[in-house]
C-alpha cells in the first residue's frame, strides 16, 4: 500500500483527531451546565478538579489500551479483548444507545441556543422539527466521508474555541479592573460531600467523548501513537476551558439568574459587555453544540458497524459505501435518534435535557468502569503492559468511575446497568440467527 493510498484509507491524522476529542466534548456543556451548578457554589469548583483529574486518568487508560489495541470500536474493542464476545458486545451496545441518545441532548441544547436567537425556534413543535433537521444534516455531511467530517469539525472546534478563549479574557479583565467582591464569597459551611458529589456527576457530562478517538480507530493514522495524544492532549485542554469558563459564569453571576437562565453563558456576557456581545455568545452556544454533534454522529455510526464486521451485529450494519462510511449504520442509528426526539417532544427542552443527560452519564460510566477492568484482565494477560505507575493510574480509574456512578443516583444507575445487560439477549438472539452457539 503506498503512502497516499494509506492516507485515502485513514484520513484521520493527529488534528482531526485531537478535534473530534475537544470538539465533541466542548459542546452544550460549557454552555447549559452553569445554570445546573449555580446552587452549588463553590463545590461545583471542587467538583470540576475531582472531574478533570479523574478524566485524565481515564484518558490514559484508554491512551495505554489505543496503544495496545488500535483497533475499530474502542471501548468495545477492549473488553472483547479481554473477557469475550459476550462481554465486548455488552459494551458495545450500552455505549451505543448511550451515543444517539446523548446526541438527542446535544441536539436539544443547539436548537436551546438557536431560540435566544430565533424566537420562534423554541415554540412547540418547531423545536422538534429544527433538532431532527440539524441531526439529518450532519448525517448527511458523515455519510459524504470521513475525511469531510473530520475537516468540519476541525471548522467548528477553532469556531468554539475563539470566544471562549475570548470569555476567559473578559473575566479576567473585569476581576483586575473591579475586584473580587463580583465573586461568590467562599464559605466552608456550605462545602459538602453531597453537593461535590452532584458536582462531579453534572461536570461529568461536559467531559465525555475523552474516548472518541478510540472509536474510528480504523480511520486514524498511525493509532498507536496518534490517538494516545490526541486523548490526553483533547482531555487535559478541554478541562482547562472547562474549569475556567464555567467557574467565571457560576461564581461571577447572582444565583437567582444563573439557576433559570436557559443561557446562562449569554447572561454572562449580557452583564459584562453588553446585549450585543450576549446575542453573539448564543449564537456561538449552538455553533458549539452542533459541533459536538458531528463528531458523535460519526462515532454512533462507527460502534454498530464495528460489531457487524465481528459478526456481532446484523451483517448490513457492517457495509460501507465507495468512500468507505459505513451508510446504513448511520441511516438506521439517526433513525432511531430521530424517535428519540420525537418520543419527548412533549418535554419541555431544559427537562428533556436533564434526563438525556442523566441516562447518557450513567451509560457511559459503567463503561468506563468496564475499561478499567478489562485493562486489569488485560494486564494479567500480557497484552498491555503493567508498570507500577500505570496501575497507580488504573486503579484511580476504577475508583473514579465507583464514585461518579454512585454520584448519579439509583435511577441513573438503574437505566445504565439496565441498558447493559439488555445486550445479552439481543447477542443471544443473533448469535441463534447465525446457528452458533453464544459464548459469554
Amino acid at each position: 500500500m503506498t503512502q497516499d493510498t494509506a492516507k485515502a484509507s485513514r484520513p484521520m491524522g493527529f488534528w482531526m483527531a485531537l478535534a473530534l476529542v475537544m470538539g465533541s466534548m466542548i459542546g452544550s456543556g460549557v454552555f447549559l451546565l452553569p445554570a445546573s451548578l449555580a446552587p452549588l457554589g463553590w463545590n461545583s469548583v471542587i467538583g470540576w478538579l475531582i472531574t478533570i483529574g479523574g478524566a485524565l486518568c481515564v484518558a490514559s487508560v484508554f491512551g495505554a489500551l489505543s496503544k495496545a489495541l488500535p483497533k475499530a470500536g474502542g471501548p468495545y474493542a477492549y473488553t472483547r479483548a479481554a473477557f469475550g464476545d459476550g462481554a465486548g458486545f455488552a459494551v458495545a451496545w450500552a455505549y451505543w444507545i448511550s451515543m444517539w441518545v446523548g446526541n438527542a441532548a446535544i441536539a436539544t441544547a443547539a436548537v436551546s441556543y438557536l431560540s435566544q436567537l430565533f424566537p420562534v425556534v423554541g415554540a412547540h413543535g418547531v423545536s422538534s422539527a429544527v433538532t431532527i433537521a440539524i441531526i439529518w444534516a450532519f448525517t448527511l455531511i458523515n455519510i459524504r466521508g470521513t475525511k469531510l467530517a473530520g475537516q468540519v469539525q476541525i471548522v467548528w472546534t477553532i469556531a468554539k474555541l475563539l470566544p471562549l478563549v475570548a470569555v476567559i479574557g473578559l473575566a479576567a479583565y473585569v476581576l483586575a479592573t473591579q475586584g473580587t467582591a463580583l465573586v461568590r464569597p467562599f464559605v466552608t459551611a456550605d462545602i459538602s460531600a453531597t453537593s461535590i458529589s452532584s458536582a462531579t456527576i453534572l461536570t461529568l457530562w461536559a467531559m465525555l467523548g475523552l474516548e472518541l478517538a478510540t472509536v474510528p480507530a480504523d480511520k486514524v493514522q498511525d493509532p498507536e501513537r496518534t490517538i494516545n495524544r490526541a486523548t490526553l492532549f483533547g482531555t487535559a485542554g478541554a478541562g482547562v476551558i472547562y474549569i475556567l469558563v464555567c467557574s467565571a459564569v457560576v461564581l461571577m453571576l447572582p444565583v437567582a439568574i444563573t439557576s433559570v437562565s436557559a443561557a446562562p453563558f449569554a447572561d454572562f456576557v449580557n452583564v459584562y459587555a453588553g446585549a450585543n456581545a450576549g446575542t453573539a455568545i448564543a449564537a456561538v452556544g449552538a455553533i458549539s453544540a452542533l459541533g459536538a454533534l458531528n463528531g458523535w454522529i460519526m462515532c454512533q455510526a462507527e460502534m454498530p458497524a464495528a460489531l457487524a464486521r465481528d459478526g456481532l451485529f446484523p451483517a448490513f450494519m457492517g457495509k460501507e459505501s465507495a468512500n468507505g462510511t459505513p451508510r446504513n449504520a448511520h441511516l438506521f442509528t439517526s433513525t432511531l435518534l430521530t424517535l428519540v426526539i420525537l418520543m419527548n417532544s412533549s418535554r419541555s427542552m431544559s427537562s428533556m435535557f436533564e434526563f438525556l443527560i442523566i441516562l447518557t452519564t450513567a451509560i457511559v460510566l459503567v463503561m468506563y468502569f468496564g475499561c478499567a477492568v478489562a485493562a486489569f484482565r488485560l494486564i494479567t494477560t500480557g497484552q498491555l503492559p503493567g508498570k507500577a505507575g500505570f496501575k497507580i493510574i488504573l486503579l484511580l480509574a476504577a475508583l473514579y468511575s465507583c464514585w461518579t456512578i454512585y454520584g448519579a443516583g439509583a435511577e441513573a444507575l438503574i437505566w445504565g446497568v439496565f441498558l447493559l445487560l439488555a445486550g445479552f439477549p439481543v447477542f443471544w438472539l443473533l448469535k441463534l440467527a447465525r446457528g452458533s452457539k453464544p459464548t459469554t
